[in-house]
């Protein structure tokens, strides 16, 4: 039987909440301790003490940052399931393009591709969690007889490709008319392409 992890203490607590912040205004791709310590009150020493490394630090702030990810999944499904899966997909997006979100949407692209890139590193596995985490929101936004056939799994991959290629965009250009235009009408060729006894 695997012993629990030891609980952090309430000083690395607060380091965290404080270097995630400071993640969250400069990003993690060249993220050097000796900034960031002096930026959150530490020291580069006493950050290794508490997270074992830098890529253990790292690690700890894909961690947290996955939190506040689930967080706004479990906010999102609050509502209820929807008319149809495009109906969600617009509520997420409303979401997505507030401009409140762009720090952590900006985080959580450079994650997405450096897990991408360093499959083995620090960033291992975030790029395959965010899309598992985000397909399970969208799946639970189905009909359950939808949601368990292979149409229903291409429909809600093809939303949340949808839903990931605007937001990649719109992080790019700022171009918030053009992205919101596109995504309605990414939306409605999916919605079109059900049969038609199971269009709204």
């Amino acid at each position: 039987m695997s012993e629990e992890p030891p609980s952090p203490s309430a000083r690395q607590v607060e380091l965290l909440e404080a270097a995630y912040r400071y993640a969250l205004e400069h990003g993690l791709a060249d993220l050097s301790l000796r900034p960031l310590a002096a930026a959150i009150g530490s020291s580069p020493r006493v950050l290794i003490y508490l997270f074992g490394s830098k890529d253990g630090l790292v690690k700890a702030l894909l961690a947290r940052a996955r939190v506040d990810e689930l967080a706004v999944l479990g906010s999102l499904g609050e509502a209820g399931p929807p008319a149809d899966l495009t109906t969600a997909a617009e509520q997420i997006w409303l979401w997505l393009r507030a401009p409140r979100h762009r720090p952590l949407l900006r985080l959580w692209a450079e994650a997405y591709t450096r897990s991408l890139i360093e499959p083995d590193g620090a960033w291992a596995g975030f790029a395959a969690s965010t899309v598992t985490d985000w397909l399970a929101l969208l799946a639970a936004r189905q009909p359950q007889p939808e949601r368990d056939t292979a149409e229903g799994a291409a429909e809600r991959t093809a939303v949340l490709a949808a839903l990931r290629g605007c937001l990649l965009d719109l992080l790019a250009t700022g171009d918030q008319d053009r992205v919101d235009a596109a995504l309605r009408y990414q939306l409605r060729l999916i919605e079109n392409g059900r049969p038609a006894q199971d269009r709204p």
